[in-house]
């Protein structure tokens, strides 16, 4: 019976149980790729509807276009031993959002639980982490090695900086908008998270001069110290030229993305101020965004909100030299043109 097959399927995630209130339905639910996972049977029994009913509300789902099929739905193999042949078949589970999508549609309370309860699962996931075993661990595509890294990167800051509620919640931010960006690339590119969705177009050039003026200014604006904007060495100069820097004839960073977040990087973690270093770095990273006409997107929404600016930051000040290029990819996926 496909309830058996389920069980057998051999999944890389984890797996939470989910028990209805009125504990007459419990589900094993899979986690994988940052979301929920349920085949179209564990539907039907968590909305107490037929496999007809559930299939022909997806259809309809997909047909709408309420929801990209390609994004929600993924295939597994299944593998059964039957006598002395071995049987090789796939089963589609389908993600949270067409879980929640199917519920509206049936009208289901049970559906508004299971939500509740999955949300809760996945912030649990998120922030406070499984221990992955070393299995798991090998088995992990590229794209969730990042995720992983990222992941343990913020939590190793609670014992680095004691954050405060805005911070916190920055940082949360940060995962859930890097958890779109990941889910934005394609399953089957090379297993590697990529830098996809940036501009070319470049409109403004910083220069040394340019930005020590804006600095100037941020030391008039916030005032009370005149080590404020004091330059220790010449690692600022030096941070705005690597941006530009070429290799082969080809730039380093060719996009004002990648520029923009290197940027950022450069300044926070060259220190290169008596005072205000974050400050300094993070006005030059939105002067440059503003400049190149990216920092805010077409409906005039900022493209990285303030608590993510901040938690950002924090993350670079605080993280190993040895992260520069996650933590970079990470920031260029939070201003992408798909952000």
């Amino acid at each position: 019976m496909q309830k058996s097959i389920e069980k057998e399927m051999p999944f890389k995630g984890e797996v939470a149980i989910y028990q209805a209130k009125d504990k007459k339905i419990q589900l094993e639910v899979k986690l994988e790729q940052e979301t929920v996972w349920l085949s179209q049977l564990q539907m039907a029994n968590l909305f107490g509807k037929v496999v007809s009913t559930i299939n022909e509300h997806i259809k309809n789902i997909y047909k709408e276009g309420e929801l990209e099929e390609a994004a929600t739905i993924r295939k597994f193999r299944i593998v059964r031993n039957e006598g002395k042949r071995i049987i090789t078949r796939t089963v589609d589970l389908y993600s949270l959002d067409v879980i929640i999508s199917v519920g509206y549609r049936v009208k289901s309370l049970r559906g508004t639980q299971f939500r509740i309860w999955a949300t809760n699962v996945l912030r649990n996931h998120l922030i406070n982490g499984y221990t992955l075993n070393e299995q798991r661990l090998k088995e992990q595509t590229q794209k969730l090695h990042a995720l992983q890294r990222t992941v343990k990167l913020i939590a190793s800051m609670k014992d680095r900086k004691q954050l405060e509620y805005q911070e916190a919640m920055g940082l949360l931010e940060v995962i859930s908008d890097y958890n779109y960006a990941l889910g934005l690339l394609d399953d089957y590119d090379y297993k590697k998270l990529k830098i996809s969705h940036t501009s070319r177009e470049e409109k403004f050039k910083l220069s040394y001069p340019q930005a020590i003026r804006v600095v100037q200014a941020l030391g008039e604006k916030f005032g009370g110290s005149d080590l404020f904007g004091k330059e220790r060495d010449h690692s600022f100069k030096s941070s705005i030229s690597t941006i530009y820097q070429t290799f082969g004839g080809k730039e380093l960073y060719p996009s004002i993305e990648e520029k923009a977040a290197n940027l950022l990087y450069f300044v926070v973690k060259n220190h290169s101020f008596v005072d205000g270093n974050k400050r300094i770095a993070a006005s030059i990273f939105l002067w440059f965004l503003e400049s190149n006409s990216l920092l805010y997107n077409e409906d005039g929404g900022k493209r990285i909100a303030d608590n993510a600016l901040v938690a950002i930051t924090l993350m670079i000040a605080e993280s190993n030299p040895a992260e520069k290029d996650i933590i970079v990819t990470l920031l260029v996926n939070l201003i992408n043109k798909k952000n």
